[in-house]
Protein backbone atom coordinates (compact mmCIF):
# COMPACT_ATOMS: atom_id res chain seq x y z
CA UNK A 1 0.00 0.00 0.00
CA UNK A 2 2.85 2.39 0.82
CA UNK A 3 4.35 1.74 -2.63
CA UNK A 4 1.01 2.52 -4.29
CA UNK A 5 0.80 5.80 -2.39
CA UNK A 6 4.32 6.75 -3.46
CA UNK A 7 3.56 6.04 -7.12
CA UNK A 8 0.30 7.98 -6.88
CA UNK A 9 2.14 10.93 -5.36
CA UNK A 10 4.67 10.87 -8.21
CA UNK A 11 1.85 10.72 -10.75
CA UNK A 12 0.16 13.75 -9.18
CA UNK A 13 3.46 15.58 -9.12
CA UNK A 14 4.11 14.85 -12.80
CA UNK A 15 0.59 15.92 -13.73
CA UNK A 16 1.01 19.16 -11.78
CA UNK A 17 4.38 19.86 -13.39
CA UNK A 18 2.78 19.56 -16.85
CA UNK A 19 0.62 22.58 -16.06
CA UNK A 20 2.11 26.06 -16.57
CA UNK A 21 4.64 26.34 -13.74
CA UNK A 22 4.30 29.07 -11.12
CA UNK A 23 6.43 32.19 -11.15
CA UNK A 24 5.95 32.78 -7.41
CA UNK A 25 5.70 30.53 -4.38
CA UNK A 26 3.73 31.75 -1.34
CA UNK A 27 3.95 29.44 1.66
CA UNK A 28 1.71 29.77 4.69
CA UNK A 29 2.89 27.95 7.80
CA UNK A 30 0.73 26.05 10.26
CA UNK A 31 -0.25 22.62 11.52
CA UNK A 32 -2.66 20.36 9.61
CA UNK A 33 -6.06 19.31 10.87
CA UNK A 34 -9.15 20.95 12.40
CA UNK A 35 -7.65 20.78 15.89
CA UNK A 36 -5.21 23.54 14.98
CA UNK A 37 -7.19 25.48 12.38
CA UNK A 38 -8.05 28.50 14.52
CA UNK A 39 -4.88 28.64 16.61
CA UNK A 40 -2.44 31.56 16.61
CA UNK A 41 0.23 29.27 15.16
CA UNK A 42 -1.95 28.70 12.07
CA UNK A 43 -2.35 32.31 11.02
CA UNK A 44 -0.10 31.60 8.02
CA UNK A 45 -2.63 29.06 6.78
CA UNK A 46 -5.49 31.48 7.36
CA UNK A 47 -3.79 34.22 5.35
CA UNK A 48 -3.07 32.13 2.26
CA UNK A 49 -6.57 30.64 2.44
CA UNK A 50 -8.07 34.13 2.48
CA UNK A 51 -5.84 35.07 -0.46
CA UNK A 52 -7.03 32.00 -2.38
CA UNK A 53 -10.68 32.88 -1.71
CA UNK A 54 -10.20 36.40 -3.01
CA UNK A 55 -8.66 35.15 -6.24
CA UNK A 56 -10.91 32.08 -6.69
CA UNK A 57 -8.24 29.50 -6.04
CA UNK A 58 -9.17 25.88 -5.36
CA UNK A 59 -7.23 23.75 -2.91
CA UNK A 60 -6.11 20.17 -3.49
CA UNK A 61 -3.79 17.76 -1.73
CA UNK A 62 -0.44 17.30 -3.46
CA UNK A 63 1.11 14.15 -2.02
CA UNK A 64 4.35 14.72 -3.91
CA UNK A 65 4.87 17.92 -1.94
CA UNK A 66 3.13 16.69 1.23
CA UNK A 67 1.12 19.90 1.06
CA UNK A 68 -2.19 21.45 0.17
CA UNK A 69 -1.77 23.67 -2.87
CA UNK A 70 -3.78 26.26 -4.78
CA UNK A 71 -2.83 28.17 -7.92
CA UNK A 72 -3.97 31.77 -8.40
CA UNK A 73 -3.17 34.60 -10.79
CA UNK A 74 -1.94 37.84 -9.20
CA UNK A 75 -1.21 40.67 -11.63
CA UNK A 76 -0.16 38.27 -14.36
CA UNK A 77 1.97 36.15 -12.02
CA UNK A 78 1.01 32.52 -11.55
CA UNK A 79 1.35 31.96 -7.82
CA UNK A 80 1.44 28.61 -6.07
CA UNK A 81 -0.05 28.91 -2.59
CA UNK A 82 1.28 26.13 -0.38
CA UNK A 83 0.27 24.82 3.04
CA UNK A 84 2.78 22.19 4.21
CA UNK A 85 1.10 19.21 5.87
CA UNK A 86 4.30 18.15 7.62
CA UNK A 87 3.48 19.90 10.91
CA UNK A 88 5.17 23.18 11.67
CA UNK A 89 8.59 21.97 12.78
CA UNK A 90 9.21 20.16 9.46
CA UNK A 91 7.92 22.84 7.09
CA UNK A 92 11.25 23.02 5.30
CA UNK A 93 10.80 19.59 3.73
CA UNK A 94 7.71 20.72 1.83
CA UNK A 95 9.29 24.01 0.76
CA UNK A 96 12.42 22.27 -0.50
CA UNK A 97 10.27 19.75 -2.40
CA UNK A 98 8.36 22.60 -4.09
CA UNK A 99 11.58 24.33 -5.12
CA UNK A 100 12.93 21.05 -6.48
CA UNK A 101 9.77 20.58 -8.53
CA UNK A 102 9.99 24.14 -9.87
CA UNK A 103 13.75 24.80 -10.09
CA UNK A 104 13.21 28.01 -12.05
CA UNK A 105 12.12 29.67 -8.79
CA UNK A 106 14.77 31.56 -6.85
CA UNK A 107 13.93 31.43 -3.12
CA UNK A 108 15.61 34.81 -2.56
CA UNK A 109 13.21 36.57 -4.94
CA UNK A 110 10.31 34.25 -5.82
CA UNK A 111 9.44 32.78 -2.41
CA UNK A 112 7.40 34.43 0.35
CA UNK A 113 6.84 32.65 3.67
CA UNK A 114 3.92 33.76 5.85
CA UNK A 115 3.90 32.89 9.55
CA UNK A 116 3.04 33.95 13.09
CA UNK A 117 5.29 36.11 15.26
CA UNK A 118 5.21 36.30 19.06
CA UNK A 119 7.20 39.53 19.20
CA UNK A 120 4.63 41.57 17.29
CA UNK A 121 1.31 42.75 18.74
CA UNK A 122 -1.75 40.92 17.41
CA UNK A 123 -2.46 41.93 13.83
CA UNK A 124 0.80 43.83 13.21
CA UNK A 125 2.65 42.70 10.09
CA UNK A 126 6.30 42.96 9.09
CA UNK A 127 7.82 42.17 5.72
CA UNK A 128 11.52 41.37 5.48
CA UNK A 129 13.76 40.09 2.67
CA UNK A 130 15.93 37.95 4.95
CA UNK A 131 16.92 37.23 8.54
CA UNK A 132 17.08 34.57 11.19
CA UNK A 133 14.35 32.43 12.67
CA UNK A 134 13.73 34.46 15.82
CA UNK A 135 12.88 31.25 17.67
CA UNK A 136 10.18 30.19 15.19
CA UNK A 137 10.73 26.52 14.43
CA UNK A 138 8.84 26.51 11.15
CA UNK A 139 10.92 29.20 9.49
CA UNK A 140 14.02 27.78 11.19
CA UNK A 141 13.46 24.46 9.44
CA UNK A 142 13.03 26.25 6.11
CA UNK A 143 16.29 28.18 6.57
CA UNK A 144 18.09 24.95 7.43
CA UNK A 145 16.63 22.95 4.55
CA UNK A 146 17.46 25.69 2.03
CA UNK A 147 20.76 26.55 3.71
CA UNK A 148 20.04 30.26 3.38
CA UNK A 149 18.82 33.22 5.44
CA UNK A 150 17.85 35.08 2.24
CA UNK A 151 14.22 34.04 2.46
CA UNK A 152 11.58 36.78 2.11
CA UNK A 153 8.91 36.56 4.77
CA UNK A 154 5.75 38.15 6.13
CA UNK A 155 5.45 37.92 9.90
CA UNK A 156 2.01 38.37 11.43
CA UNK A 157 1.82 39.36 15.08
CA UNK A 158 0.00 37.06 17.48
CA UNK A 159 1.15 38.71 20.70
CA UNK A 160 3.13 37.24 23.58
CA UNK A 161 1.76 35.62 26.75
CA UNK A 162 4.36 37.40 28.88
CA UNK A 163 6.23 34.31 30.02
CA UNK A 164 8.40 31.96 27.99
CA UNK A 165 6.90 29.03 29.90
CA UNK A 166 3.49 29.85 28.46
CA UNK A 167 4.54 30.24 24.83
CA UNK A 168 3.62 26.73 23.63
CA UNK A 169 0.13 26.86 25.09
CA UNK A 170 -0.25 30.40 23.75
CA UNK A 171 0.53 29.66 20.10
CA UNK A 172 -1.67 26.56 20.20
CA UNK A 173 -4.60 28.55 21.58
CA UNK A 174 -7.19 30.47 19.58
CA UNK A 175 -7.43 34.22 19.31
CA UNK A 176 -9.90 35.58 21.82
CA UNK A 177 -13.33 36.82 20.80
CA UNK A 178 -12.34 40.49 20.86
CA UNK A 179 -9.28 39.88 18.68
CA UNK A 180 -11.32 37.88 16.18
CA UNK A 181 -13.96 40.61 15.90
CA UNK A 182 -12.02 43.86 16.24
CA UNK A 183 -8.44 43.13 15.18
CA UNK A 184 -8.14 40.18 12.84
CA UNK A 185 -10.51 41.14 9.99
CA UNK A 186 -8.61 44.35 9.16
CA UNK A 187 -5.25 42.72 9.86
CA UNK A 188 -5.96 39.84 7.49
CA UNK A 189 -6.94 42.34 4.81
CA UNK A 190 -3.64 44.17 5.34
CA UNK A 191 -1.71 40.94 5.08
CA UNK A 192 -3.42 40.07 1.81
CA UNK A 193 -2.79 43.59 0.51
CA UNK A 194 0.87 43.32 1.47
CA UNK A 195 1.25 40.05 -0.45
CA UNK A 196 -0.54 41.47 -3.48
CA UNK A 197 1.67 44.58 -3.50
CA UNK A 198 4.78 42.44 -3.09
CA UNK A 199 3.81 40.45 -6.17
CA UNK A 200 2.80 43.55 -8.13
CA UNK A 201 5.61 46.00 -7.29
CA UNK A 202 8.17 44.15 -5.20
CA UNK A 203 9.07 43.67 -1.57
CA UNK A 204 10.62 47.10 -0.96
CA UNK A 205 7.49 49.13 -1.85
CA UNK A 206 5.35 46.73 0.18
CA UNK A 207 7.65 47.11 3.19
CA UNK A 208 7.43 50.88 2.90
CA UNK A 209 3.65 50.85 2.83
CA UNK A 210 2.78 48.13 5.34
CA UNK A 211 5.59 47.89 7.89
CA UNK A 212 4.75 51.28 9.35
CA UNK A 213 1.08 50.50 9.96
CA UNK A 214 0.37 49.92 13.64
Amino acid sequence: MQRVRQLWGRFLGARSAAVRPPTRLIVGLGNPGPKYAQTRHNIGFRIVEALARRHHGEWRRDRGLNSRISHVELDGERCALVEPQTFMNHSGRAVRAALERWPQLDPATDLLVVYDDLDLPPGRIRLRPSGGAGGHRGIQDILQELDSRQIPRLRFGVGHPGSSREVLDWVLSSFDVEEESSCLPDALERAIGAIELTIREGLTPAMGQFNSIT
